[in-house]
């Protein structure tokens, strides 16, 4: 039954109903946290070899040189061509670095803010700078340009990818519009796929900065819960055909492959701005850790290695996003007050609810004992227009407590957007 097109004295009997079901749960003292994409200590546990792989004795690298020494800032050469056919370019387009790949992002955006890029007009901090912000998108990329002082126009997303027309309405005859943040794969947190259509589009669209950037986080990759991992279109090949070379600035990292807090980072880009950057971080590092570098090598071997290894997560993961999918279908399904994301991969699902009320549902929920990512943290600033988008993590926790919190979550959903529903009959 929609509900929103139930009547008043309806909806307060369904809301008796839903109130006693969410005080019921509320009564179970539970502690369960949803908040963040971590991986579960099971999948962690996977790459616990990665512990003892490299002995004394074992610290060079294919050319002899000691790793345990300074130097190496590009990476060492295992890692650039293991990581290379991972991100789909060759050796020497891809730099590899630490164990984060959002510290790879701030390097970039802030050394554009302070020196500018290859192909533009100098600083972007002289420029009044913006960057384009796909919604609902991730946290971390909006407070990245909110603590530069970046502009953070924001365009809807599409089951395709992000809206190009809303797009192209921007960057076309503003030069301050210098980039735009995609997750191409997964999207973080709603999960779609970008189209072949739309990575060539993003290619060759006219822009009226010349150095406009695509902020191409490849977190998810491999990260598949389905059958398989999707495929996307190169990006920079489409770049390069385009005559535009330098405009796709691609990152990844197995820190969802791996250990989270050791694995490594990957930038990849074309020559230029591969050179401008190795330039720009030399004046903060002497080197990566390249022993850690060597480790991640040594544990997958190949490509196939990571494949395998992959296939494994998905196997832990799934179940878990199959739990939040069957809560919210048998608990909310046909009622009018949600719609949600079935994503094929990554870490996260997104819920949309009744206008208004994705603050207040956060809110129950902690009451009740499960912490939920704060609603409009999928937007900059914290601010969602609507106040109804809410991003679900369910990696961390057990399949057991997941299924628990969203038992509580959906009761949430229930009471707070029949209250909203009758505020307005």
């Amino acid at each position: 039954m929609d509900l929103t097109k139930s009547s008043a004295e309806d909806l307060k009997a369904l809301h008796v109903e839903a109130a006693a079901r969410f005080d019921g749960l509320r009564g179970r003292n539970l502690s369960l946290d949803i908040t963040r994409g971590k991986p579960s200590a099971d999948q962690l546990s996977l790459s616990d070899d990665l512990l003892t792989i490299v002995k004394p004795g074992d610290t060079n690298d294919e050319n002899g040189t000691d790793l345990r020494n300074y130097g190496g800032l590009v990476g060492i050469p295992e890692a650039r061509r293991l990581f290379a056919e991972y991100l789909g370019t060759t050796p020497e387009r891809i730099i590899i670095g630490g164990n984060s790949s959002l510290a790879m992002m701030w390097d970039v955006i802030s050394n554009a803010m302070t020196y500018g890029v290859p192909g533009g007009e100098g600083p972007w901090r002289d420029q009044n700078p913006k960057i384009i912000c796909p919604v609902p998108g991730y946290d971390r990329h909006f407070a990245i340009c909110e603590r530069l002082g970046i502009e953070m126009p924001t365009v809807p997303m599409t089951p395709e990818g992000p809206d190009l027309d809303a797009i192209r309405a921007l960057v076309k005859d503003d030069p301050s519009v210098k980039g735009i943040w995609c997750v191409p794969k997964y999207s973080n947190p709603s999960g779609e796929v970008y189209s072949d259509a739309t990575v060539k589009a993003l290619a060759e669209m006219e822009t009226a900065a010349p150095d406009f950037r695509l902020l191409w986080d490849n977190a998810y990759a491999v990260h598949y819960v389905g059958d398989a991992p999707a495929e996307i279109a190169d990006i920079m090949a489409a770049c390069e055909a385009a005559g535009n070379p330098d405009r796709a600035i691609v990152f990844g990292s197995t820190s969802k492959i791996t250990h989270a807090g050791a694995g490594v980072a990957m930038l990849a880009s074309s020559p230029a701005n591969i050179d401008d950057h190795i330039e720009k971080i030399t004046f903060a590092m002497i080197g990566p850790d390249k022993i850690n570098q060597l480790r991640q090598v040594k544990f997958f071997k190949d490509m196939d290695g990571i494949l395998d290894h992959m296939a494994k997560h998905a196997e832990i993961i799934r179940p878990k996003f199959e739990a939040v999918i069957n809560a919210l279908e048998s608990d909310l399904g046909g009622k009018g007050l949600a719609t949600w994301t079935n994503p094929k991969g990554g870490y996260f699902l997104s819920v949309d609810v009744v206008d208004g009320c994705a603050t207040e549902i956060v809110k129950r929920c902690a009451d009740a004992g499960v912490k939920i990512t704060p609603a409009g943290a999928t937007f900059p600033y914290g601010k969602d227009p609507n106040d109804r988008n809410i991003r679900i993590a369910p990696t961390l926790p057990s399949v057991e407590e997941v299924a628990s919190a969203m038992k509580v979550f959906t009761a949430a959903v229930e009471v707070v957007c029949v209250e909203k529903l009758l505020s307005e009959t």
